[in-house]
């Protein structure tokens, strides 16, 4: 293994743990789940935008199981049914999907940008369709009054977009300050040693 590989794989190692410890830091947590966090997406984020979106598929997968271990969806009583969906919508897939944030990484500061903001919404994507598919038939929508009873879409997009959207642009604020400043291209110089 090169030098440059070890690089990127501690480098990738710490974002994923300083991802997981930001996570922990919760400005707002939902009733039932998902948390509007203190910049936990940016250090994944920045994997792909380091190495590339096909490197990170790797650790933002690990990063969702992470937070999967650490939600313990598995005590909540859902059916298996509904607790394999979750799995997938609520954790692997949507932290998972964190690796396109550097699908435009080519394009500059403002790809890397849009790149973060396609990620986040993907992520929002995914939430979406776990709470319109999985949970659209339980009776926890009597816990935000009669207006979402009957009514899945509304209450999915209501209710993950009122963490993802705070989520999203904090991660967006996040990654502009970094490629102002150009941390990016610093920690890049310095992961790509020979």
């Amino acid at each position: 293994m090169s030098k440059s590989s070890i690089y990127k794989l501690t480098t990738s190692a710490i974002l994923v743990a300083l991802s997981t410890v930001l996570s922990l830091v919760k400005v707002w947590q939902m009733p039932l789940g998902g948390a509007i966090t203190l910049l936990s997406m940016v250090p994944v984020c920045m994997i792909s935008v380091l190495y590339g979106t096909r490197y990170a598929i790797l650790p933002c997968f690990l990063y969702g199981a992470i937070q999967m271990f650490l939600d313990n969806p598995f005590g909540w009583g859902l059916t298996p049914t509904i607790l394999i969906g979750s799995i997938f919508f609520d954790y692997l897939f949507a932290f998972g999907i964190l690796c396109l944030a550097g699908v435009f990484r080519k394009y500059g500061d403002l790809g890397v940008i849009g790149g973060v903001a396609l990620a986040c919404f993907a992520r929002f994507v995914s939430h979406f369709i776990s709470g319109y598919v999985l949970f659209a038939n339980l009776e926890q929508w009597d816990v935000f009054g009669k207006v979402f009873v009957n009514r899945p879409a509304l209450y999915s997009i209501c209710y993950n977009g009122l963490y993802m959207l705070p989520e999203l642009v904090i991660t967006v604020i996040g990654i502009f300050i970094l490629c102002k400043t150009g941390a990016v291209n610093q920690i890049k110089k310095m992961t790509e040693r020979k």
